[in-house]
């Protein structure tokens, strides 16, 4: 399995356009591309969203853009899984997605996939084993946990003003950081990066600029 961690794109500015070329790409070139929309719950009755999705996937090559509703059956749920070379996790709400996921038991279904994965902002949070999100209420950051398909902690949507308060949490738990319109990559064991990421541990910050293995 090969995973994209995007850290956030603007669909209808397309600005992480380089990205999923490149997830295509690892997928085929012209992959059966099966998108998760369930990290906010009104996605699926938006059809002026999904359209903007299926229409730039296609753009990109996609020979295909399927939609799975939360309330499809399991057997159905499983079926398009293992028919698509490239799954797409949409943002939202990361706390609801993992809920989700588990709830319908995706997340066992992910750890059987072997092709594609891109997740896009709680889409790429829900994949590792801790994620950064912001309550909106107190707004102050908080550590949730992920499903744990690759075991990092994650932020996404960073932004240089979070940067003493990333400082803080690192020196608990390492920490890699990623702003929207870049991405981190995992395949097999080891990280990669496209666009600006960066690690944040013991305290202090440094930009992701060569190849990681986790271990």
């Amino acid at each position: 399995m090969k995973l994209y961690f995007l850290g956030g794109e603007n669909i209808i500015k397309r600005s992480g356009r380089n990205i999923n070329v490149s997830a295509f790409l690892d997928a085929g070139g012209a992959p059966s591309v099966l998108v998760l929309p369930w990290a906010r719950a009104s996605f699926d009755r938006t059809y002026r969203r999904k359209k903007q999705v299926f229409d730039y996937f296609r753009s990109l090559g996609a020979c295909s853009v399927e939609f799975v509703d939360y309330s499809a059956p399991t057997e159905e749920i499983s079926r398009k899984i293992r028919d698509s070379d490239l799954l797409y996790l949409t943002g939202g709400l990361p706390t609801a997605l993992v809920k989700r996921l588990r709830n319908r038991g995706v997340d066992l279904m992910l750890r059987r996939y072997d092709r594609v994965v891109v997740g896009r902002s709680a889409g790429a949070l829900a994949l590792c084993k801790k994620c950064i999100t912001t309550d909106r209420n107190k707004k102050a950051a908080m550590v949730i946990d992920g499903l744990g398909l690759v075991d990092i902690t994650l932020k996404v949507h960073y932004k240089s003003s979070k940067d003493a308060e990333l400082r803080r949490m690192s020196k608990k738990d390492r920490i890699f950081a990623i702003p929207s319109g870049s991405a981190l990559v995992y395949d097999s064991g080891a990280l990669s990066t496209m666009g600006d990421v960066y690690l944040f541990q013991d305290g202090e910050k440094t930009a992701v600029e060569f190849p990681l293995t986790l271990g």
